[in-house]
């Protein structure tokens, strides 16, 4: 029986791994044996977890998210090396973390895949020549990244974005509102602050301010906050106090879809909200030494995935010193009252998706790993 091992580091890395052993299981059934580190998706995908995510998905420099990177890391080596002695270990996402145990499964002759690799595009491009050496294929989701890997001369399979074949259509709005008491009558603005800690703690009095700001100069205005679902009630209730606005959990996806409007933290939700096409803003801030280090470490005119899919700036971003409440409130204001703007960013929106392949990448990612693994 061969063995497969799955490292992910965070929800969405869960998410997406869960769907490509879904694939597999098509076609091996249960001929294929599949240990990981993950969450809840890849356990209800019948996936044996060797640790879940609890010393994982955090962002920071701090002894503690060091040592529990370093003990875990060492156990998983140990493990892999020693007990389990996997054929194939399939990476995703997470480049930090996973970059750094390549390089000791590498030595111990142990086969690597990468799925959705680093953003070494982006920025830290030096990270490339640690997967030229380490990893076996990179699995990618961006057209224009299979041609940076093969310029390298590392095998690579384009597999397409899964958010294109993963994400629900959009959300009935009428039946939204009447389940989470929204009035239909006013326009939603929705705020997604980030998924970590470390992310609320920087923009969530910034978003809270700004709503506060819009719906005292615009009463037809509601609003809702997303909560990720790895993070406890109380992150977020110790920000709302005082307020109204609802908090919406596990419901991201036909949260923005139904929304008028959006003020978003960078991530994979930007690229959600694209392809919903529903106009929105990136406001993202942080300690002044971590925005240096960006600085020095980013390789984009842009940091939003919209913005870098099509090569022009759709979305507006505002970063550091320019994420503000004045800025947010100026850019949600002219989504949401100038149609001109607004149908403008909803046409140019439509131009993501059509730059985007159509390919079911889980299913694409399952070919290249059962070839592997014949």
């Amino acid at each position: 029986m061969k063995k497969l091992f799955i490292i992910t580091g965070e929800h969405s890395g869960d998410i997406h791994a869960a769907k490509v052993v879904e694939e597999l299981r098509k076609n091996s059934g249960s001929e294929l044996q599949i240990e990981g580190i993950g969450g809840e998706n890849l356990k209800n995908a019948g996936v044996k977890l060797f640790s879940d995510h609890k010393k994982m998905g955090k962002v920071g420099i701090s002894f503690k998210i060091i040592t529990d990177h370093f003990i875990l890391g060492r156990q998983l080596v140990n493990y892999l090396t020693k007990e389990y002695k996997p054929d194939l270990v399939l990476m995703i996402d997470y480049g930090a973390f996973n970059l750094n145990i390549s390089r000791f499964l590498k030595k111990a002759g142990i086969k690597m895949f990468y799925y959705i690799p680093p953003q070494v595009w982006a920025s830290r491009k030096w990270r490339i020549n640690t997967i030229k050496k380490n990893i076996g294929k990179a699995l990618c989701i961006f057209p224009f990244e299979k041609e940076l890997y093969e310029s390298y001369g590392i095998p690579v399979h384009y597999c397409g974005h899964p958010l294109i074949s993963q994400l629900p259509p959009k959300a009935d709005r009428k039946t939204f509102f009447k389940k989470h008491g929204l009035d239909e009558n006013k326009k939603l603005v929705s705020i997604f602050p980030g998924s970590r800690v470390f992310e609320l703690k920087h923009l969530m009095k910034l978003f809270i301010k700004a709503a506060h700001v819009l719906h005292k100069n615009h009463p037809d205005l509601q609003f809702c906050v997303s909560q990720a679902p790895n993070l406890p009630d109380e992150v977020y209730s110790k920000y709302l106090k005082g307020t109204d606005f609802k908090v919406i959990k596990g419901e991201n996806q036909a949260l923005l879809s139904v929304s008028d409007a959006l003020i978003l933290a960078s991530g994979t939700v930007a690229l959600e909200a694209a392809l919903y096409q529903i106009p929105m803003i990136i406001a993202y801030r942080g300690p002044v030494l971590f925005h240096l280090i960006y600085l020095m470490l980013v390789c984009t005119k842009f940091v939003s995935l919209p913005n870098i899919i099509t090569g022009k700036l759709i979305v507006p971003e505002l970063l550091q010193y320019g994420a503000n409440v004045q800025n947010i409130t100026y850019n949600i204001e002219k989504f949401l009252y100038d149609e001109d703007c607004r149908e403008e960013i909803v046409r140019q929106l439509g131009e993501v998706k059509a730059l985007l392949s159509d390919k079911n990448s889980a299913h694409e990612a399952a070919l290249a790993i059962g070839e592997a693994l014949c």
